[in-house]
């Protein structure tokens, strides 16, 4: 399960429904409603939210938008409410490890995408960038 902390403008058109499925599978197991995922990793941050599920709505929001603009008929039904606007810290450190994971996978996907990272990446809305490493969290972290 990869919820990116980059900016969804970033993701090609398999990367962006990816995340979109795997956000609405990531809201089902902060609700409770599956036994699968319950454990993952990339969840930490989402749970550490005063309140998880508006985060993982407010996420979700972000995606759709990005689905809107290109086009995509992402289904708005699935958007919950989102009643804590508070963001949720990410370093730098791992917004850079993420563009370089996904900028592999573009160069082959999605070339003109791939150039799109140069200069300041952005993050996702949801995310506020403070420095530091790879977070903790993170498989394949270098140590």
């Amino acid at each position: 399960m990869r919820l990116w902390t980059l900016h969804p403008k970033y993701l090609d058109s398999v990367a962006l429904v990816s995340v979109w499925r795997k956000a609405l599978l990531a809201r089902k197991v902060l609700r409770g409603r599956t036994k699968g995922y319950r454990n993952h990793p990339q969840l930490e941050r989402f749970r550490a939210h005063p309140a998880p599920l508006s985060a993982i709505n407010a996420y979700l929001e972000a995606i759709h938008g990005e689905a809107r603009m290109r086009g995509y008929a992402f289904d708005k039904r699935k958007l919950g409410p989102v009643h804590d606007e508070t963001r949720i810290a990410a370093t730098d450190g791992q917004l850079a490890h993420e563009w370089r994971h996904l900028r592999r996978k573009l160069v082959e996907r999605c070339p003109e995408r791939a150039r799109r990272g140069t200069g300041r990446l952005a993050a996702h809305p949801i995310f506020e960038i403070v420095e530091g490493p790879v977070e903790q969290w993170e498989r394949g972290r270098r140590r």
